[in-house]
């Protein structure tokens, strides 16, 4: 119990912290709001393995595609991928819900960095545009898109359906998918004390082709992403 509330002190107050911090780096230029994300990204590595022991491992770089625009698919069970995989990947264009943009300093991040967002579970005028959107911003840039196909965080053992945007997405972006997978729930639950001394892997899979019919890309991903869980686990 006392390692839970030194990781949850010193975790929380670091990223405060570096948000104080980087408060001036909203007016200044985007990748200096960026290397911000990178750092929360190591603070979270460091604090699970100094306060919990936690062994990171980073697994299948050979993987990682280079030189091709990719979207990230991601599993998720913890607060953790949403930070590390920045350290991992090149800064991600993260889809995250319209309220977050409101809130303070934080929301003033997400929007400097150019996340984007939607009203989750309604069908409004500003939604209507939503994949064209993210076509729009992924095209012209060099950053990848991360989505998390679950929907929500998710208990490790948790199997659903992948959410049926994610085929939306690979529909209409015409990119490599790179597959991850993560057994983050094991150290850092959605609910309930962080465990000790745990392995936790960040498994990066064969990417998975453009062109596919979208039902047959998800149930592909869907299969690669569950198989590699439930080794991990």
């Amino acid at each position: 119990m006392i390692r839970n509330f030194l990781f949850s002190l010193f975790f929380f107050t670091g990223i405060i912290f570096i948000s104080l911090i980087f408060i001036p780096a909203i007016l200044l230029p985007k990748k200096i709001v960026l290397f911000g994300g990178k750092i929360m990204g190591y603070w979270t590595s460091f604090c699970l393995q100094i306060f919990l022991s936690t062994k990171i491992i980073i697994k299948g770089k050979e993987n990682i595609i280079e030189n091709k625009k990719f979207f990230i698919a991601s599993s998720h069970q913890s607060m953790f991928e949403t930070f590390f995989l920045q350290t991992i990947f090149n800064s991600p264009v993260f889809i995250l819900k319209k309220e977050l943009l409101m809130i303070p300093i934080f929301g003033w991040y997400l929007r400097k960095i150019g996340s984007i967002s939607i009203k989750r579970n309604r069908v409004l005028k500003e939604n209507l545009g939503f994949f064209d959107n993210i076509s729009k911003q992924i095209n012209s840039s060099d950053r990848p898109l991360i989505i998390f196909p679950q929907g929500t965080r998710l208990p490790p053992e948790e199997r659903i359906p992948f959410k049926k945007g994610s085929g939306r997405i690979y529909e209409q972006l015409k990119i490599l998918c790179q597959p991850v997978a993560i057994n983050s729930g094991n150290t850092w639950p959605k609910k309930g004390s962080k465990k000790m001394n745990t392995i936790l892997t960040i498994s990066i899979l064969k990417p998975i082709e453009p062109g596919l019919d979208k039902e047959i890309f998800l149930k592909q991903l869907e299969n690669a992403i569950y198989t590699e869980l439930d080794v991990l686990n």
